[in-house]
């Protein structure tokens, strides 16, 4: 799955609001698991789990981590409306840039055109580089 990071400035702060979250569950006697509310239930849920699938963060236009869908789960707030809670697990991989165009919700992410994780990239990439900048290096095919 892929969705979009709306407020993250960077994954640094996705991670920062994600450790942030995981901190307030655990003071409330929760366990602190990262979680990410939506209003629709996906219909491929088993299929997600069963492949080990992902959510695919895109940050400022750019998909740069994903993080490893472990349940789905039913979540209801004071108004009593039923809502799908995505527990992902705590570690944020970045995979190789790639320039996304903006969408509501979150969209599945078919399994060929999920990009690598940049470990498994070779080392000539410079991790510092900026993110926007490797997936238009990546589209005009120069990395």
């Amino acid at each position: 799955m892929r969705k979009l990071s709306v407020g993250s400035e960077s994954l640094e702060t996705l991670q920062a609001f994600q450790e942030m979250r995981r901190a307030e569950r655990k003071a409330l006697g929760e366990p602190p698991f990262s979680r990410h509310v939506t209003r629709m239930w996906p219909k491929r849920a088993d299929e997600i789990l069963e492949s080990g699938g992902s959510m695919y963060w895109i940050i400022k236009g750019v998909m740069q981590a994903r993080q490893q869908i472990l349940e789905f789960e039913e979540v209801r707030h004071e108004d009593g409306i039923r809502r799908c809670g995505i527990v992902l697990a705590p570690e944020l991989i970045p995979v190789a840039a790639r320039q996304m165009r903006p969408f509501q919700g979150w969209r599945y992410f078919e399994q060929r055109d999920v990009p690598p994780d940049l470990t498994d990239i070779s080392g000539d990439i410079d991790p510092a580089m900026p993110p926007e900048m490797l997936a238009e290096l990546r589209e005009l095919g120069l990395v």
